[in-house]
């Protein structure tokens, strides 16, 4: 079996607006600067303690803690209030029809929560398309390859054949650490010199040129 594993933020949906007014928020809640946005977009992808570990170094672990949870709430009341937007990256919904009909398994390894993810594809109607999704919720952070070794695992697929597919040079150090394919796209928040420098196969210009590379895995 071939299985697709994509990142979300940065890969399927543009939530860099959502992100960054959610983390000015938890800042300005615990008395502190925010992060410019450009430092946010940079840890999109890790879980929230260890993006919150980066941006703000010199703070205490019970700090980065009270950070998350303050990112959390602010999301969350953003959601109610219905100001988030997380929109798919144009044709991202064509390319995973596809796949799926491909007989390609298809799976998420992604920094959101559980909750998080569920809204996301739910909101979009992708849901049903996914045979694993992965959170921060329950494993480490990127790079580790714990959430990979899971989709693996609940797909049944061949490691030669699975893909990683991400934005970030997190998501490719964690394909590479899983020891499967690490596919970059670059319409997300890292640059694609960085992509290759992390150990990307290629890197993705377009969806439709992501679509095309997916087609070279045998």
């Amino acid at each position: 079996m071939k299985l697709a594993i994509f990142d979300c933020d940065g890969t399927l949906v543009d939530s860099q607006a959502d992100i960054c007014a959610a983390m000015e928020s938890a800042f300005s809640a615990a008395g502190l600067v925010a992060p410019e946005r450009h430092a946010t977009r940079r840890v999109v992808g890790l879980s929230l303690h260890e993006a919150m570990r980066q941006l703000h170094p010199q703070g205490a672990h019970s700090l980065h803690a009270d950070l998350t949870q303050l990112y959390k709430d602010a999301f969350r009341a953003r959601r109610a209030a219905g100001a988030v937007a997380e929109p798919l990256y144009e044709g991202i919904a064509r390319l995973i029809e596809q796949l799926a009909g491909e007989n390609w398994q298809l799976a998420v390894a992604t920094g959101k929560s559980d909750r998080g993810l569920a809204h996301c594809l739910a909101a979009h109607g992708l849901t049903h398309h996914f045979v694993s999704l992965q959170t921060a919720d329950r494993h480490p952070s990127k790079p580790d390859p714990s959430m990979i070794e899971q989709c693996i695992a609940d797909a049944g697929a061949d490691r030669a054949r699975t893909v990683m597919i991400g934005d970030t040079v997190y998501d490719i150090a964690m394909a590479c650490n899983a020891g499967v394919i690490g596919l970059g796209v670059d319409w997300g928040y890292h640059e694609t010199h960085e992509l290759i420098e992390a150990g990307a196969a290629d890197v993705a210009t377009s969806v439709t040129h992501l679509g095309e590379l997916l087609k070279g895995i045998a």
